[in-house]
């Protein structure tokens, strides 16, 4: 590191400082700590998820815990209170750390308790969105998309493609905990690169769509088992243009 300013050394001017721990504000700094915090996790027991790098894994004959790592944010949780409060007192004893209690909102994802479980939504991000989009106050869809929609191959080419790619990579991210609205995201993801107004107007549907059903979410009960169904369609129907 250059000699910071007030603190050179004029006898030996053109001369670097050594680091020895990295400083906050550094390029190097976020890779350090997450070296540092993860190094600890696995002298713990933990193991690292192959699916995200972020997830660590704790299993053992007392039950399991799960963390879950974002910069300087971590999520907890496991099969017993007891074991997570264990732990938590085990990072205090490592780390400077403030436990901000049950976990309510993290990336814009909310989360609310119910009596048989949880519910991942993302309300006040999808109300954000509609005010990005000064559709706050649109009516109301029951359908994300039309069951038969044409492209116009020759509509008229948006002016401005920003807001449409800004809209669309918004609408990608309230797909998290919505489900419901993934096959016409990912349809209107198709036109990124050229838009139409033809797209903006399926865009603008999606939009409408959530408008009226912003509270969804998933609902994770909490039961000892769950079971993943998954359902293809499989005779190209959302691609007349095959």
């Amino acid at each position: 590191m250059e000699q910071p300013p007030g603190f050179v050394n004029h006898e030996k001017p053109d001369h670097v400082c050594l680091l020895h721990k990295a400083i906050y504000g550094l390029k190097q700094a976020p890779r350090a700590w997450f070296d540092r915090f993860s190094t600890f996790l696995l002298e713990s027991g933990f193991f690292c998820s192959t699916a995200d790098p972020s997830l660590f894994i704790n299993h053992s004959a007392h039950g399991t815990l799960v963390l879950l790592l974002y910069v300087d944010d971590i999520i907890l949780t496991g099969s017993s209170d007891k074991l997570i409060d264990q732990f938590i007192a085990v990072l205090h004893t490592e780390f400077a750390m403030k436990d901000l209690g049950a976990l309510h909102y993290f990336l814009g994802v909310e989360v609310s308790y119910v009596s048989d479980g949880l519910v991942l939504h993302q309300s006040k991000y999808a109300i954000d969105l509609l005010d990005r989009a000064l559709m706050r106050d649109c009516k109301p869809t029951h359908t994300p998309m039309t069951q038969k929609f044409k492209t116009v191959m020759d509509s008229t080419a948006l002016s401005d493609p920003h807001t449409y790619r800004s809209l669309v990579g918004a609408l990608q991210y309230l797909t998290l905990t919505r489900p419901d609205i993934s096959s016409s995201v990912n349809y209107v993801s198709q036109f990124m690169h050229a838009p139409t107004q033809d797209h903006f107007t399926m865009v603008r549907r999606i939009l409408r769509y959530v408008k009226g059903t912003a509270h969804h979410g998933l609902h994770i009960q909490n039961s000892s088992t769950l079971d993943l169904y998954a359902f293809s369609d499989a005779d190209w129907a959302g691609c007349p243009q095959t």
